[in-house]
């Protein structure tokens, strides 16, 4: 999500920034014929006309390389930009792992229908049995990158554009046998898919070649060691007196817990034993919380055999494997009573990557609670995808996200 904030600042960095086609300003006066749509759109077909946007002659794919840090070190991530073809979620060929919501599918149409391009590519995984990108990396490790800069967050972005047939070939044929598993970008996928629908439908003989066929998407191993994983904290508001003090109680019922509490002097070495005990236990199904108006810490293990105890009619196993699962269906709906509008409103559940600022949210009283969990595995996103099951929201955070601007995929021929 792009904050007002953010939105205008990337507004004022530069008059060709991304930003003007991916999240156009709206205003009071706009109406159906000058909006935002339209205005990116115009904005799209003059950035063309002018020769800020180039279009690529030769058929090619674009390897990239993030180079962020995390936790102390730097680390890598490659990925392949690249258009592949559309496929409904039902052949198994492409799969989800969240579900999406209507209002945010009809904004990207929106946006879809007037610009006739895909400016953002979806994030997916593949298995990667093989080392599939091993060739290009190698191909490009003495030249330098076509494009090679550092972004806002301070991630080094390299792109190399990839157009020999001897390196292109093999990768194609490769990529046949793989399934793809979106990471981030469900709403933009199943917005393609409807436009490419739209297309079909007003389209007489409607090639099997178009480019609505497509979607850009930048694939990346789930070898590789720069794919990481964070964790979505939440921290919650709106609970009541009783809610909050009788939360210990209600969970000990489920949860063996330890209490670690804190002074002052000594919060900070505490939180940082804290957060250690968190990632220690994961096996454990190690939850942390943190109440408001309280001076201690509580780990929290999920007793054996409850997931299955209040949930084995109703939850498929590797649902109910899931940190976010014991959190939403156990700890949100059973012990604290949260329907499905509750957990819906992020008007009361926000969300965190980083356990300190989740934490210290509730220290400064801007939150009545905070849950720290571990990051979900790859492991399990692939098993809930690949089981046709849906997890819950916020359940995993890919860092960093994918940069928007470097490839653009038009939609029309």
């Amino acid at each position: 999500m792009i904050s007002g904030a953010e939105q205008a600042q990337a507004y004022a960095r530069h008059p060709q920034n991304i930003i003007r086609l991916i999240l156009g300003k709206t205003s009071e006066n706009d109406t159906e014929t000058d909006n935002r749509y339209t205005r990116t759109a115009k904005d799209f077909e003059a950035w063309q006309q002018d020769s800020i946007l180039i279009r690529d002659t030769a058929p090619g794919f674009y390897l990239t390389a993030t180079e962020f840090n995390v936790s102390g070190k730097t680390v890598t991530r490659f990925g392949l930009l690249t258009r592949v073809r559309l496929e409904p979620f039902e052949k198994g060929i492409i799969l989800p792992h969240e579900k999406t919501f209507s209002r945010i599918k009809s904004d990207r149409l929106a946006l879809m229908n007037t610009c006739h391009a895909n400016f953002s590519p979806i994030f997916s995984l593949y298995e990667d049995n093989s080392d599939i990108l091993g060739s290009l990396r190698k191909a490009v490790a003495d030249r330098p990158a076509d494009t090679d800069f550092t972004d806002i967050l301070g991630h080094r972005q390299k792109l190399w554009r990839i157009t020999d047939p001897d390196l292109i070939q093999p990768l194609t044929a490769a990529m046949q046998a793989e399934t793809l598993f979106i990471a981030d970008g469900h709403h933009r996928y199943e917005t393609a898919l409807n436009y490419r629908n739209q297309m079909a439908d007003s389209t007489p003989d409607f090639p099997h070649d178009h480019p609505a066929n497509f979607i850009m998407m930048y694939l990346a191993s789930m070898k590789d060691p720069g794919l990481i994983v964070l964790p979505a904290h939440r921290m919650l508001k709106g609970l009541t007196p009783a809610e909050i003090t009788g939360f210990i109680s209600k969970a000990e019922t489920c949860f063996d817990i330890t209490p670690m509490p804190f002074t002052a002097e000594s919060r900070e070495a505490v939180q940082s034993a804290f957060l250690d005990e968190i990632r220690a236990n994961a096996p454990k199904k190690a939850i942390g919380v943190l109440l408001r108006e309280t001076s201690q810490f509580h780990l929290m293990t999920l007793k054996p055999g409850i997931m299955e105890k209040m949930f084995g009619d109703t939850l498929p196993p590797a649902l109910a494997a899931l940190d976010v699962t014991v959190l939403t269906r156990l700890i949100f709906m059973e012990l604290l009573g949260f329907d499905q509008a509750r957990l819906d409103n992020e008007q009361l559940i926000g969300y965190s990557s980083i356990a300190e600022t989740a934490l210290d949210d509730v220290l400064s009283g801007g939150s009545d609670a905070v849950f720290i969990l571990n990051p979900t595995p790859v492991a399990q996103v692939r098993r809930i995808a690949s089981e046709g099951l849906i997890m819950p929201r916020k359940s995993t955070y890919f860092y960093p996200k994918v940069i928007t601007g470097q490839v653009i995929n038009p939609l029309i021929p």
